[in-house]
């Protein structure tokens, strides 16, 4: 069968002036599906320019034809030639084709059935592409198909259940799209099957037997799915395996089979994390010798770790964190022992157990090679493991949460490459040791809640990378040591509940970029020092309850980042800031029980009693009727005392500024001058795709950031569409405005927040950029991927012609785009690898990619937290009004339940069309209520009109919409139920977004292709 061709004159005109000039004789029919090929593609780069009638279609770069028959063409090779559009259905008239290979470009569209007619294809690669729309059923008609990858595309749908008539194949690799459904039984008849990837996709039911019966499968990954059932213990029959991937899930529980290592001897990576397993781990594990990477967290797996696991002498990782296994004697313990055998050891995460005693000492003979050692969250006791010291290339060692005593030992300053450092929730006593000076690579030292005493070691500045420091509930005594405030990166100090005495520095001022400052509860005297103002990114400052006296600097009136100011239970005197009222973001202040005197301010704060605390200061007067403070007298003493302060403030200030001008104006010069000539800051990659990047790589991307390539702007800068240097696909570059307030603070925080996590329904962050510009200003930016449909918000609520995307979402987009987003948040909740509530959920921080997946983006106000404990640094969240949960307008703690809320309101949103800051939301009314007062029986009354349109047109073309309407009262009613008002009642979002996949799968009966 032929296919008609859109240019078919354009090539007659391209052909025959030529014809007689070129010695080979031309197939029409190729060379014409080839030039509507390139047609239908855009070639920004020019690799498709040989293609023209001046030369022999063979000839052309990407083509090869037959030597049997030179005129037809065999294959097609146009791997990573950055070109986009779609893939012409021409291409199914080169029926001689045997190769089609066109992965890492940009194309979009659909998968072209007429592919199905090219029965002599053998390979099929359109990987890494954006592929949209079903998986065609007629590929199945290529009988002689080996390799089929399709990974990394949007395809939606399910595979094939036909696809098992593809006996030849040896490939099959659908991996990180959007597949659903279950997997198809038929792929038990591929019994030459060796590669078969269906990762990172939302497939459901259970794992087919008949995958137990290809023999010849080595690689086998089915994790990140929504699979639940058993395991057919055929799987693990499977002695051809190499790697086996089931992590997750929601699998039931179930035992490992005893001899489970028995049977697959060839086994190199096992992923068996975020299931339901339980029992023992297998002894026989041990025979399965050639195991690299073992991961067994999150399970249910008990008793003890056996000791035969030493024998797999090729382990590089070991990961049962998070389950119910025990040890606490030497025979319990002996699996440490064995692990000494296992020389490329990398890895071992034994965190969240049951395990307890002393560790034994031959620990610290394990690989040379280990980089992380997770021990915490056990009942591990006795004193520090000295032995530890032995494994000098950690970077990571975590020890929280157990029952040790006695000191941290000088010793451990030999772990000289730490990053991270967990000591927290133990019972450790003595000073810190002065060795820990020697950890110039630690970002992360956490040891509050012990019992260490002494000074902090002034060796403490040597710390270079330091992000933050938590020695919170404590003993330590002394001063404040200056070093701690010239560290460059430092964003979070916390020092409370200590014996701290002594002045605080005003070397302070030097750490511009910190973000938390905790100092409440110990004994520091002096002034607050008026470099405490050059900190602009100071969010949160704690000194309450300390001895501090004299005034409140006016600078703290620049910190325009600041969230929360506790100074309550100190010696202040004077009157209170008048520049403190106009801080936008100050939604905390307490200054209780001080010597305060004058006139309260009325702006900003000042405005919310709920806001601010005065008690205990007599001399106060004014403010806000509903602060309920006495008016002050006509002329008061406050105001005198308020304009004597000033008279005084300005002579100091005019004394002193004409002979630190010219020191200031050389000081000044210098720091410039010096940072021109440093290096960027280097910021880790964020992927295999992209190193880090200069301001000039950005700067050329973005045509010097050109109106042209401005997409919009955010809260804290600029975001540009870009095409970096040598990459194919467009990016998106955020700019941050380092002028505005929390610009810093943000950058930070999505740099912590997105460098570990990953998932489809997440904007992914590719790398990040630290440097100074061409005029040697800070300069900071975020490379994503581009989302070309652009945000939620734009099409909930279009606002004018030629806005990205189409103006209308129908009920399948919804509802693909509510469980898209409810996966994200279940990720972030619960299975990243340190749980993030996103504290800033709403329409347009949700952005759209090709085929209208949702992505969660704009991590800026994100937050880590545990599910027992959140940290004070965590309370009164800034959010957007209309998508806050009730509980965080009383200072309530930040939990993933604000964040459930939050998606209850977009819910409701998605399905009514309204902002739930619309006008007619007033006197009490909320989206919450206006839902709750129509549902369920009169939803038709609140729900979008354009959807209803939709339904009343599928009613005229159906016999019956209950199945439709049911669907939207479903959705609805998850909606109302992640709103309740009190956090408890809210459902989590690992149970919203399982509803939600059974209200879509409901509705795909209707989506069949």
């Amino acid at each position: 069968m032929k296919f008609p061709t859109s240019a078919f004159l354009f090539h007659i005109l391209l052909v025959l002036p030529h014809a007689t000039c070129f010695p080979w004789h031309r197939n029409e029919t190729d060379q014409m599906a080839l030039l509507d090929f390139k047609i239908s593609c855009s070639d920004p780069h020019g690799s498709l320019a040989s293609w023209n009638a001046s030369s022999h279609f063979c000839l052309w770069k990407g083509v090869s034809c037959s030597r049997k028959h030179p005129q037809r063409v065999t294959q097609l090779d146009l791997t990573d030639q950055q070109l986009m559009g779609y893939i012409s259905p021409s291409l199914g008239n080169l029926t001689h084709l045997r190769a089609l290979l066109m992965s890492n470009n940009s194309f979009s569209g659909e998968i072209p059935s007429s592919f199905g007619h090219l029965h002599r294809l053998k390979v099929i690669s359109l990987s890494n592409n954006s592929l949209q729309g079903w998986i065609p059923h007629e590929l199945c008609n290529c009988s002689n198909l080996q390799i089929l990858s399709l990974l990394s595309n949007h395809l939606k749908g399910r595979v094939p259940h036909n696809i098992g008539s593809l006996l030849n194949l040896v490939v099959l690799n659908l991996s990180a799209n959007n597949l659903t459904g279950s997997i198809p039984r038929s792929i038990g008849n591929m019994t030459a099957l060796n590669v078969l990837s269906l990762t990172e996709n939302y497939l459901q039911e259970s794992i087919p037997e008949e995958l137990g019966l290809l023999l010849e499968l080595s690689y086998l990954g089915l994790g990140a799915n929504l699979l639940s059932g058993s395991v057919p213990l055929t799987l693990f029959n499977l002695s051809s395996v190499i790697y086996l991937g089931l992590e997750l899930n929601h699998l039931k529980k179930a035992v490992l089979p005893l001899d489970f290592g028995n049977h697959i001897p060839n086994l190199q990576h096992l992923g068996l994390d975020s299931n339901n397993f339980e029992g023992p781990i297998p002894a026989s594990i041990a025979n399965a010798s050639k195991l690299v990477d073992l991961g067994l967290s999150s399970n249910y797996f008990s008793g003890r770790v056996p000791s035969s696991i030493g024998n797999l002498r090729d382990l590089t990782f070991l990961n049962l964190e998070s389950n119910s296994i025990e040890a606490s004697d030497r025979e319990s313990w002996e699996f440490i022992n064995s692990l000494a055998n296992c020389s490329n050891l990398q890895t071992v995460a034994l965190a969240m157990n049951n395990l307890g005693g002393y560790v034994p000492s031959s620990i610290g003979n394990l690989s040379s090679e280990l980089r992380i050692l997770y021990l915490g969250t056990n009942q591990l006791s006795g004193v520090f493991p000295s032995s530890i010291a032995n494994l000098q290339n950690l970077i990571a060692l975590s020890l929280e949460n157990n029952q040790y005593v006695g000191s941290i030992p000088e010793l451990v300053g030999k772990l000289g490459n730490l990053q991270a450092l967990y000591l927290e929730g133990n019972s450790f006593t003595g000073r810190i040791p002065f060795s820990i000076g020697n950890f110039s690579q630690l970002s992360y030292l956490y040891l509050q809640d012990n019992n260490i005493e002494g000074q902090l070691p002034q060796s403490i500045g040597n710390m270079k990378n330091l992000l933050r420091l938590n020695i919170t509930n404590n003993s330590l005594q002394g001063s404040v040591p200056a070093q701690i405030f010239s560290l460059p990166s430092l964003i979070s100090c916390q020092l409370s509940f200590n014996k701290l005495d002594g002045i605080l520095p005003p070397e302070i001022g030097n750490a511009k970029q910190l973000m938390e400052l905790e100092l409440s509860s110990n004994k520091l005297s002096g002034g607050i020092p008026y470099t405490l103002g050059n900190c602009q990114g100071l969010g949160t400052i704690y000194l309450a309850q300390n001895n501090l006296t004299g005034e409140i600097p006016l600078t703290l009136g620049n910190l325009e980042s600041l969230r929360i100011l506790n100074l309550s239970h100190n010696n202040l005197s004077g009157t209170i800031p008048e520049s403190l009222g106009a801080l936008k973001l100050l939604n905390q202040l307490d200054v209780s029980y001080n010597h305060l005197v004058g006139e309260v301010p009325t702006k900003g704060v000042f405005l919310n009693a709920s806001a601010i605390m005065f008690e205990g200061n007599s001399g106060l007067c004014g403010g806000v009727a509903e602060l309920h403070i006495p008016a002050c007298s006509v002329p008061s003493s406050g105001s005198l005392r308020r304009k004597s302060s000033r008279v005084r403030t300005i002579a100091a200030v005019v004394s002193t500024v004409i002979c630190l001008l010219v020191m200031l104006i050389i000081i000044c010069f210098l720091y410039r001058k010096k940072k021109m000539k440093q290096e960027p800051l280097i910021l880790p990659s964020f992927g295999a795709k992209f190193p880090t990047v200069t301001y000039k790589d950005l700067d050329e991307a973005t045509d010097r950031f050109s109106p042209s390539n401005l997409i919009g702007r955010g809260r804290y800068g600029s975001v540009y569409k870009a095409r970096l240097h040598g990459q194919t696909n467009y990016v998106a570059v955020k700019v941050f405005n380092m002028e505005t307030r929390g610009a810093n603070r943000s950058f930070i925080a999505e740099c912590e927040a997105l460098r570990s996590i990953r998932h489809r329904n997440l904007v992914p962050i590719l790398t990040a950029c630290s440097s100074i510009d061409s005029g040697a200003n800070d300069f900071k930016a975020l490379v994503y991927e581009f989302m070309p449909n652009g945000s939620l918000d734009s099409l909930l609520h279009p606002m004018e012609e030629g806005s990205y995307g189409p103006h209308y979402l129908t009920l399948t987009q919804r509802l693909s785009i509510a469980l898209d987003i409810g996966n994200a948040l279940e990720y972030l909740h619960y299975s990243s690898q340190r749980p993030i509530v996103h504290s800033d959920l709403k329409p347009s921080n949700i952005l759209l990619g090709n085929d209208m997946t949702a992505h969660i983006s704009d991590f800026g106000l994100a937050r880590f937290f545990d599910d027992n404990v959140s940290t004070a640094s965590t309370t009164a969240v800034k959010g957007t009004i209309g998508y806050i949960a009730p509980e965080y307008a009383s200072g309530g703690q930040v939990m993933d339940s604000g964040d459930v809320y939050a998606f209850g309101v977009i819910l409701l949103e998605m399905f009514t069309g309204r902002r739930p800051t619309d006008d007619m939301f007033k006197d009490g009314m909320s989206i919450v209520s206006f839902v709750e007062a129509s549902f369920p029986d009169r939803i038709s009354e609140i729900i979008d009109a354009r959807l209803l349109e939709e339904i009343d047109d599928f009613e005229a073309h159906k016999e019956s919409t209950v199945t439709v309407m049911e669907c939207v009262r479903s959705v609805l009613m998850v909606g109302l139920s992640c709103t309740c008002q009190s956090p408890k009642e809210r459902m989590n979002m690992r149970e919203v977004a399982t509803k939600l996949q059974a209200i879509r799968g409901s509705y795909d009966g209707d989506e069949a292709p």
